[in-house]
């Protein structure tokens, strides 16, 4: 870290609240204490050409908004009556001084509360798009390693990449027990990577607080010690410390000490919370290249997403068993996006009733989405209802996506939305929590409580 970046840390607005009461206190008693040394006839600059004392109460409406400002002012208030009490300064209370002090204050303290508003959601817009573009990453190497050459290139493994994504999507849904699991389908995912990446002996251990459990919570082989994790060992310090997969070849050749495993795989969600870490103990010498390091790290990667995904989703799912998974996960996220930084999103739904030669147009239109908008469609005996969640999209971009899809569906068929049997409905991601939310479009769109529970695949 330069010396610029550790003064600005150290310049930065504090965040606890008792450090804030703290600077509040102390900045006005620092410039009061300041103007006894330069200016001890007149330490609060009041029969001065300009109030240097005020420089601290505008700081902090600067900093912390008006209320900090304000306190600020108190302080020199109270200052002043203590002057006054003593006999130090003499004279009638500085109306008009502290009356354009406190004017400034609050004007200060105005514009810091607004451009705080406005940088916790642009924060709070690049956090969300952060994670999704690291989301969409793993999504497209793995469906890179999908591809059909690489399936040739792995014609002798015993089983293709699009099974195995296959497979780990089920493990956390089927696996008994994976509600009251910190890893949900540990000992599946074991199997997984054994079968696929050739892994001999490994071990998974779960992590809470960011400190990894030694017991493990899932075994293949004959671990060393009944499979209880060193934690000291300089493998897995480097994997925890760096959040990435490390691997003996690599360590040895950087100059680290020797290791007892092979591999050590950290476990990280989107927020950078460690829940747990695959140690590998023993794999095939020709098994260890960049192909299968990289194809271990993405499955792992593929299986916290999903868990990820699972957590985020748990709550409307209890309520709603028919929502999607990432539906479900993506509201989750958005509403949190929400409260932290006041960036709303929308909620498009389309029903449509039942048109003999427009069948399939509910499937048509939820393939007309923008790369970030994610769709659920219900379908109901007599109609269909199509909802496209789209993220970070207020009023002005529903309208567009219905203007957009009218457009559309009046080049296909030449009817308007309405002559299509299709009636559109927005909601917004706005003041009310998902499930409130969900089931307003439920009401709105008439969707009964049967087809609410009843899951889509079952």
């Amino acid at each position: 870290m330069t010396v610029k970046d550790s003064l600005l840390r150290h310049l930065g607005p504090f965040g606890n609240p008792w450090a804030v009461a703290g600077e509040t206190l102390i900045l006005p008693l620092l410039a009061v204490a300041i103007g006894i040394w330069v200016n001890p006839l007149d330490p609060l600059w009041i029969k001065a050409s300009f109030p240097w004392a005020w420089f601290a109460p505008v700081i902090l409406a600067m900093r912390y908004g008006p209320f900090a400002g304000l306190g600020g002012a108190s302080v020199l208030l109270l200052a002043w009556f203590a002057f006054n009490t003593s006999g130090w300064i003499v004279g009638e209370f500085p109306k008009l001084n502290y009356l354009g002090g406190l004017i400034l204050v609050m004007v200060a303290g105005e514009f810091s509360s607004i451009w705080l508003a406005r940088a916790r959601r642009a924060e709070g817009i690049q956090m969300y798009l952060d994670q999704r573009l690291e989301y969409l990453t793993h999504q497209y190497y793995l469906l890179r390693l999908s591809h059909d050459r690489l399936e040739q290139d792995l014609i002798g493994r015993p089983m293709a990449m699009r099974d195995a994504l296959s497979t780990l999507h089920s493990l956390i849904r089927d696996e008994p027990g994976a509600a009251a699991s910190p890893l949900p389908g540990a000992q599946g995912l074991l199997r997984l990577l054994a079968q696929y990446c050739q892994l001999e002996i490994a071990t998974i251990h779960s992590a809470a607080d960011g400190e990894i459990k030694a017991e493990p919570l899932a075994t293949i082989g004959q671990a060393r010690n009944n499979g209880r994790l060193d934690t000291d060992d300089p493998l897995v310090r480097d994997a925890v410390e760096a959040g990435t997969l490390s691997h003996l070849a690599a360590a040895l050749a950087a100059g680290a000490s020797p290791s007892s495993y092979a591999i050590a795989v950290p476990m990280k969600t989107f927020d950078d919370e460690l829940i747990g870490l695959l140690a590998v103990e023993r794999v095939p010498f020709f098994a260890l290249n960049e192909e299968m390091l990289q194809t271990l790290n993405l499955l792992v990667s593929y299986y916290v997403d999903g868990l990820d995904a699972r957590k985020l989703a748990a709550e409307i799912q209890s309520e709603f068993p028919a929502c999607p998974d990432d539906f479900a996960a993506e509201l989750q996220r958005l509403w949190r996006v929400r409260q932290g930084s006041l960036t709303g999103s929308s909620i498009t739904v389309l029903e449509f009733l039942p048109r003999p030669e427009l069948d399939d147009l509910a499937f048509q239109i939820g393939r007309q989405r923008r790369s970030l908008d994610v769709t659920w469609l219900i379908d109901l005996p007599q109609r269909k209802v199509l909802v496209t969640l789209m993220p970070l999209a207020g009023a002005a971009e529903s309208e567009g996506y219905i203007a957009r899809i009218e457009q559309w569906v009046r080049q296909m068929s030449g009817s308007s939305l309405s002559e299509a049997g299709v009636f559109p409905h927005v909601l917004h991601v706005n003041e009310i929590a998902p499930l409130p939310l969900l089931n307003q479009l439920f009401e709105i769109c008439n969707v009964p409580a049967e087809a609410r529970s009843l899951r889509a695949d079952a």
